[in-house]
């Protein structure tokens, strides 16, 4: 008799109609807890690559850099405990996305080179924004050249991207004229 009852509470139970809500709400949170932690897990890696692939740029712009420190998005560049030059991060706007661009300048606040990190342009178009064609150009200038040939300045667009380049241009010359505030105001 117990084993009838036990048997028709459950048939009663599964004929409920709250049932499958309760049963997918269930399904629901386990999931969102599985996402979660699997987000958190693989943030800090994401975090920790991206980390590693500043680095290395850095150590490619600034062979003789020693070590940096990063005060208000700045990268200061370190050599003999002394601050030699500086890099920060431009973001812009492109055709297809975000373009996140590394600068490194000097002590006169000259590009002494940029590096396009990521982007979501265009393949064979927009993304000609990586190659040194286009980021060759950026070396020794100021923060007032620092914009596309048809619009005064002394970069050349890359013919059929001048969205993606002009994304470039104008975050890079942004970002510099604020992180030359910044340094200077600071004094680093």
């Amino acid at each position: 008799m117990i084993r009838e009852k036990n048997k028709n509470s459950g048939i009663k139970i599964m004929q409920n109609k709250f049932y499958p809500v309760v049963f997918l709400t269930i399904i629901v949170l386990v999931a969102v807890v599985l996402l979660m932690y699997v987000s958190n897990i693989t943030r800090v890696k994401i975090l920790e690559q991206r980390e590693a692939k500043i680095l290395n740029q850095l150590k490619n712009i600034f062979p003789d850099m020693e070590k940096y420190e990063l005060k208000d998005d700045i990268y200061i560049i370190l050599k003999d405990g002394k601050s030699i030059s500086y890099a920060f991060i431009a973001k812009g706007k492109g055709y297809g996305g975000e373009i996140q661009t590394l600068v490194g300048i000097d002590k006169d606040f000259a590009l002494k080179e940029i590096v396009v990190l990521s982007n979501s342009e265009t393949p064979g178009l927009g993304s000609k924004i990586t190659l040194s064609s286009f980021t060759d150009q950026f070396k020794g200038l100021k923060s007032n050249e620092v914009v596309l040939n048809k619009d005064g300045g002394r970069v050349d667009a890359i013919s059929g991207a001048t969205i993606s380049s002009r994304a470039v241009t104008d975050s890079v010359r942004e970002e510099l004229n604020d992180k030359i505030e910044i340094i200077k105001n600071n004094g680093y």
